[in-house]
């Protein structure tokens, strides 16, 4: 069984799943399923066609639950496990009809997710095979596919990364264009005064923008699309002004690739973000071959 750590809330999974099912089937259900023999088994299993991590067995799950629930579903792998090209991941068994009904849905989901999590693996690694212990964190983004966000950012954490905030009421981020109405000080300032509990969290394009925030009181500050030689001096000038283990959260973020990213690695930031990890990435082909 997979940490619950990696797994998405079971409300976000029921919803996404229903309306994925309601799309499929509306408005004449399975007109193919529906030709077959009534009372035919099968088995089959979930094969990888290529490497990488697994993400989103409860999607899955829950399509064939919602589907039929005598079909049974059991997982040799749980989220955040490396899968390797032709590795079984689990088995579904149960009314032939009502698994080909189920499928396409499980598969999308289960595909879709497994792409997050191991396209996330994959920076993370570069990460710290270039910074050590000292390597930054990786951050999802809001980038996400509208209506999959908790599943999107379950699977990131899947593959090995951190959630940035989840929506906008979680914590107060003032970015570009918030500052043009504000300024970095005063924006800080009733920022503190409304949301006393929330973390204030400052875009900064450049080494007096960095400063500013931090003399303000910023919890964190995005250094954004910075060089590694701008994003090293910022961290160096916040470390001088004397925070200690108190100082803002620092986060890289824009222009980093998996070329690039061992340089960021190198810099002494807390994290890097990227959109990359939910609103560009490929699936991970996994198919369901019927056994006989």
């Amino acid at each position: 069984m997979a940490d619950p750590y990696v797994h998405p809330p079971l409300h976000a999974v029921r919803d996404a799943v229903a309306r994925a099912i309601a799309e499929d089937l509306t408005p004449l259900g399975d007109l193919s399923a529906a030709l077959l023999p009534e009372g035919a088994m099968a088995r089959a299993q979930f094969v990888a066609r290529d490497s990488g991590v697994v993400a989103g067995t409860l999607c899955a799950s829950e399509a064939f639950r919602q589907i039929d629930a005598s079909i049974t579903v059991e997982w040799c792998l749980g989220d955040g496990d490396a899968v390797g090209q032709r590795g079984v991941i689990g088995t579904a068994s149960g009314p032939f009809a009502s698994i080909l009904t189920a499928e396409r849905t499980a598969l999308n989901f289960l595909g879709h997710l497994s792409g997050v999590a191991t396209r996330v693996a994959k920076l993370v690694a570069i990460l710290e095979a270039a910074g050590g212990a000292q390597a930054p964190k990786l951050w999802d983004t809001r980038k996400t596919t509208p209506g999959l966000r908790a599943l999107q950012k379950a699977a990131v954490r899947a593959g090995g990364g951190r959630n940035h905030r989840g929506n906008l009421s979680d914590w107060v981020m003032l970015k570009d264009n918030h500052l043009m109405g504000l300024g970095i000080t005063e924006g800080v300032r009733r920022a503190r005064d409304r949301w006393p509990g929330r973390t204030i969290h400052v875009e900064c394009e450049r080494l007096a923008q960095v400063l500013e925030a931090a003399a303000a009181g910023a919890d964190a500050l995005l250094l954004d699309n910075m060089s590694p030689d701008e994003v090293r001096a910022c961290v160096d000038a916040v470390n001088e002004l004397g925070f200690g283990r108190r100082r803002p959260l620092l986060e890289i973020s824009g222009g980093v690739t998996d070329e690039n990213a061992h340089l960021y690695a190198r810099c002494g930031a807390d994290m890097i973000s990227s959109g990359s990890l939910t609103n560009s990435v490929s699936v991970l082909d996994i198919g369901l071959d019927f056994l006989e």
